[in-house]
């Protein structure tokens, strides 16, 4: 049996871009990509902080070290550039892997950058 777990997560991003005229997907800096284990052309989730809505897309990488969050094609009318959103990419993980199975979790500070990198997530903690 699999299950799937999140496996990445960039927590309190700030959106920089929403580009409507693009093909689609979400441009991610290729540092913080790197940083959490999330690769090109990979699907996440993506969740707005600020109007609650929830979308999968898929990843471009972006400029290392720019920062750049931009929200592509449709999705870009789901956030706007301030927004505050939480990026999430999953795996299957056999039932064997469960029990050492450990995350990467970017929590973001100013200007996009990280500000601490956890290898689960505290509980009943507010990051």
């Amino acid at each position: 049996m699999f299950r799937m777990l999140m496996n990445s997560k960039i927590h309190r991003a700030q959106v920089t871009q929403a580009d409507l005229n693009y093909v689609g997907s979400i441009t991610i800096d290729q540092d913080l990509m790197d940083a959490v284990g999330i690769v090109a052309n990979e699907k996440v989730h993506v969740v707005n902080n600020n109007n609650g809505a929830r979308f999968e897309t898929y990843v471009i990488a972006g400029e290392r070290a720019s920062g750049v969050i931009c929200v592509n094609g449709a999705a870009a009318r789901l956030v706007q550039k301030g927004d505050i959103v939480i990026i999430i990419a999953y795996a299957y993980v056999d039932a064997k892997e469960l029990a050492t199975h450990v995350p990467r979790v970017a929590i973001m500070g100013p200007d996009n950058r990280i500000s601490q990198l956890l290898s689960a997530e505290p509980a009943l903690t507010v990051l």
